[in-house]
């Protein structure tokens, strides 16, 4: 077999600024300061079957495999992947590989498991229109679901089957939707497209309803700038059935904004939560939402704060208005630039991209305690074997294990999949 040739992703400044996405002068140093945790190699990507570049995180199933994707490598378009533990160790399946056709190009989100226990997700290009503005590749990104195969597979290497539930067509379409992909509990699915350089639109939030063998897809709602622009996170459940998300840019200070969109009649109406102002408060988040029983918002910026490095804040409900609070201010140039994950005890969980002793990038936990938060870096990326740009967060198992990616660094270059053990 001939194998393609591989595709580096190439990308416009700003989208390097909103997805982090940056290539590193990397400074090799002396391995890491010693941390209470062990950090573990999971998987060397080799930009082959396996690919390359795993910018988006890890989902996690019930049964504690990993799901994840890699924006280049396979065929060149990136893969699907699946990481599950046998016997005393973790063996990497590749589930599917993109052709960069109409089945899409570039996934860089992490895939939702559905209650079917198939997979769904994104592709930031691919499937046609005539978007070519950020990627080398063409087309305006996919929404796809992925089946195993009807017979039973005995190998690590049986490939899925995708379908393509949706190519976005750009414009007032929509383009690009590299956020993580939301299901209510009627099985409808949201999502939001980043539409950089999209003539007249700065990012919509759209819908998919299961419509008999299909899906219908209606756009909920265009950003115009005040209200927030281009949205690169998914969406959260918010009260009252309302959706809830976040804007890279935009708002009433033009460094990104908190938004809800709340069921109205037949439609949606939209109220901006927090504009962020570019201080202290930080700005431009890159990252998604999370919430706790309380109805509290968790979120990052990339940039501000008091350190420059980013923030972790707290959005707080109280009579119709919200407060937000700084948690923690990061110094350096890239910080959080995905979700944050809370467990059951009240802890916070993230990556910063470009923190950290070596400047590749750290996992860290914020602990709350007598009404502040205390910060614990759990690991300093180096760049090295260990990794670098842990651009997708991270991901927590029952027993408290910590699972994440990196989009470069290992002993290939092509990134890593890690695992930190209390």
């Amino acid at each position: 077999m001939v194998r393609q040739p591989q595709k580096r992703i190439s990308l416009r400044p700003e989208w390097r600024a909103a997805t982090a996405a940056i290539a590193l002068a990397i400074v090799f140093l002396a391995a890491p300061p010693a941390h209470s945790q062990t950090f573990t190699v999971l998987h060397n990507f080799a930009g082959g079957r396996d690919g390359s570049q795993p910018v988006a995180g890890l989902t996690i199933d019930r049964a504690g495999n990993l799901y994840g994707t890699a924006s280049a490598g396979g065929a060149g378009y990136g893969t699907v992947f699946k990481l599950a533990f046998k016997n005393s160790g973790w063996i990497l399946s590749p589930l599917y590989s993109f052709a960069g056709g109409e089945d899409g190009a570039g996934p860089v989100t992490a895939p939702v498991v559905g209650s079917n226990g198939t997979l769904y997700g994104s592709t930031a290009a691919g499937g046609g229109g005539s978007c070519s503005e950020i990627y080398e590749y063409s087309g305006c990104g996919t929404v796809f679901n992925l089946h195993p195969g009807v017979a039973v597979c005995k190998s690590v290497l049986c490939p899925w089957t995708e379908a393509v539930l949706y190519r976005f067509a750009g414009g007032s379409d929509g383009a690009y939707p590299i956020g993580k992909l939301l299901f209510d509990q009627s099985g409808n699915m949201y999502g939001a497209t980043f539409d950089y350089l999209q003539f007249g639109s700065l990012g919509t939030v759209f819908e998919l309803t299961p419509s008999g063998s299909g899906w219908t897809k209606s756009v909920l709602q265009r950003f115009d700038g005040g209200d927030g622009q281009y949205p690169l996170a998914g969406l959260i459940a918010g009260p009252s059935g309302s959706l809830v998300g976040t804007t890279y840019y935009g708002g009433a200070h033009s460094d990104g904004a908190v938004y809800q969109l709340t069921p109205s009649g037949s439609g949606w109406s939209e109220s901006v939560l927090y504009s962020f102002q570019g201080g202290n408060d930080g700005a431009n988040p890159a990252a998604g939402l999370i919430s706790d029983n309380a109805s509290n918002l968790y979120g990052a910026t990339t940039v501000g704060g008091s350190g420059g490095g980013g923030t972790v804040f707290e959005l707080t409900p109280s009579n119709g208005q919200w407060t937000l609070s700084v948690l923690y201010s990061f110094t350096g140039s890239a910080g959080p630039s995905n979700s944050l994950v809370l467990d059951m005890a009240g802890n916070l969980y993230g990556t910063t991209v470009e923190d950290g002793t070596y400047g590749a990038g750290t996992v860290f936990e914020l602990t709350p305690s007598g009404g502040s938060w205390t910060y614990t870096d759990l690991h300093d990326f180096t760049g090295g074997s260990d990794g670098s740009d842990p651009f997708g967060g991270v991901t927590l198992d029952a027993n408290g294990n910590i699972y994440g990616t990196t989009e470069a660094g290992g002993a290939n270059g092509d990134g890593i999949v890690f695992e930190i053990t209390p």
